[in-house]
């Protein structure tokens, strides 16, 4: 009897291990899962809620700053649009300072100068020199010479005159016309021979 005992303790033993090994999987894939279920439940009306608002005061944040962001740039781009227009000149201005000067020392001299030509040669240089500086710095060229012919596109007709000519042609120049690079800023003012 006690081998009988001993036998079915030894089976009991036995059953009680493979229940234990064929549990453990088992157990071990329903706890695995088990805090899975829990990290994977629906949020709750009030969860949802507390994430739609935080999502919501991040997106005014934002829009709010790109608002003032867009504000500063439209200040800083009027700000310097008129400081250009301000101070753009200020290198034409800067050049010319030196023509203004030539000309206070031609006043100068002038009070005693006794010829005349002297004054008028000084004239002469100031002038060279402040239409060279325009035309290499600036590039402003002058147009409009007598025999020149007509272009109602750069002329400015004052008067006409028939004459001895093939096409219209200038017959005087009253004031000079100018360029800036390849824009008329000023139209020549002419008296205009037209072909009789």
């Amino acid at each position: 009897m006690s081998d009988v005992n001993e036998n079915e303790t030894q089976e009991n033993q036995e059953q009680v291990t493979e229940e234990k090994v064929t549990e453990t999987p088992e157990t071990a894939a329903e706890e695995c899962a088990a805090p899975e279920a829990e990290e994977t439940k629906e949020p709750t009306l009030e969860e949802k809620l507390e994430a739609l608002e935080k999502e919501n005061a991040e997106l005014k944040d934002q829009l709010l700053r790109r608002a003032a962001d867009f504000d500063n740039y439209r200040k800083r781009t009027i700000k310097e649009k008129q400081e250009a227009f301000d101070y753009g000149n200020a290198g034409l201005l800067s050049d010319l300072l030196d023509s203004l000067d030539n000309f206070d020392r031609t006043l100068e001299a002038s009070k005693d100068a006794k010829d005349a030509k002297v004054i008028a040669d000084g004239i002469k240089m100031i002038n060279k020199s402040l239409v060279k500086m325009l035309e290499d710095k600036y590039n402003l060229s002058s147009f409009g010479e007598k025999g020149d012919e007509f272009d109602p596109e750069l002329h400015e007709a004052i008067g006409a005159m028939p004459g001895k000519v093939k096409k219209e042609e200038l017959g005087e120049v009253y004031l000079k016309g100018y360029k800036l690079k390849d824009r008329v800023i000023r139209h020549a003012k002419v008296m205009v021979v037209k072909p009789e």
